[in-house]
């Protein structure tokens, strides 16, 4: 696992980008989207859980974990929704399930409210979905991107560690970190770890927020209750908002689930998916 490297190139509007299949063709699709600054790594027990009874999809979006990264990179949300159904189509999933964590959320969203892209069933996990989102110090970064770009690397390391570190409750064993912080060292990954943060912008979770009563797909949401990125209250209000949708709270978990509560957050969605097939 700590070797986890998605195999597979598309060539997407955005550059290449790396993806990978688990499970036996044939079995029902399911398909894994990451958030940010992650990657398909925080998916790797999830996505050899489910191998058994589907056939599962990961990606690293464009500018993210072994996915091309280059100056002038369009990484926004509106890109990687593109990609995400450029992807579908490559891959010829027609109505996946589909399991999107953080930013991955808002790019499932995007692609089903404004591309049109069908699924079988969503299940959210602390996306980023509502508005107000980004802390103080994401903004900050945001705003002055060039700047933090010229960082020496051993301050750019220890900033990116920190943040990530904040992502987890109980805290992340520093394996696990370090792989998680990996792809944004060197000259490539500081440079991209930044345009990624300057590319952020609310207006594209604004323009489909208010459409999310039109869902009429099974919906579940699930929330690490700890979570001091987005706290659970949004969690509460994003299900309220879509129709039939469950909230699935879990307990010693902060934003990074994957990592905190990997064991609660597998049953949900083995529960959900096998419901919702």
């Amino acid at each position: 696992m700590s070797e986890w490297q998605p195999a597979q190139t598309f060539r997407s509007t955005s550059g290449g980008v790396r993806w990978d299949s688990f499970g036996q063709p044939g079995q029902y699709p399911v398909v894994l989207l990451h958030g940010t600054p992650f990657s398909s790594y925080v998916w790797r027990a999830l996505a050899r859980a489910l191998a058994r009874d589907y056939q599962v999809f990961v990606w690293d979006m464009p500018g993210y974990g072994a996915s091309e990264k280059s100056a002038g990179q369009d990484v926004s949300l509106a890109a990687q929704g593109k990609v995400f159904t450029e992807l579908l189509a490559h891959w010829g999933l027609e109505e996946p399930l589909v399991v999107a964590h953080d930013f991955g959320g808002a790019v499932s969203l995007r692609a089903h409210l404004l591309h049109g892209v069908r699924y079988r069933a969503l299940a959210l996990v602390d996306p980023v979905a509502l508005a107000p989102w980004g802390s103080p110090f994401f903004r900050l970064v945001g705003e002055h991107s060039e700047v933090f770009e010229q960082l020496p690397p051993a301050l750019h390391r220890a900033l990116v560690r920190e943040y990530v570190s904040s992502a987890s409750s109980p805290g992340l064993h520093p394996a696990v970190l370090d792989r998680l912080i990996q792809p944004w060292l060197g000259d490539l990954g500081q440079a991209a770890f930044y345009r990624q943060i300057a590319q952020a912008d609310q207006g594209h979770t604004d323009e489909v927020q208010d459409r999310y009563g039109e869902i009429g797909i099974p919906t579940l949401v699930c929330w690490g209750q700890d979570d001091t990125w987005i706290p659970m209250a949004r969690g509460r209000e994003l299900a309220a908002r879509i129709p039939g949708a469950r909230l699935e709270p879990i307990a010693g978990a902060g934003h990074l689930v994957q990592e905190d509560a990997p064991a609660a957050l597998t049953a949900a969605l083995i529960a959900f998916l096998q419901q919702s097939r």
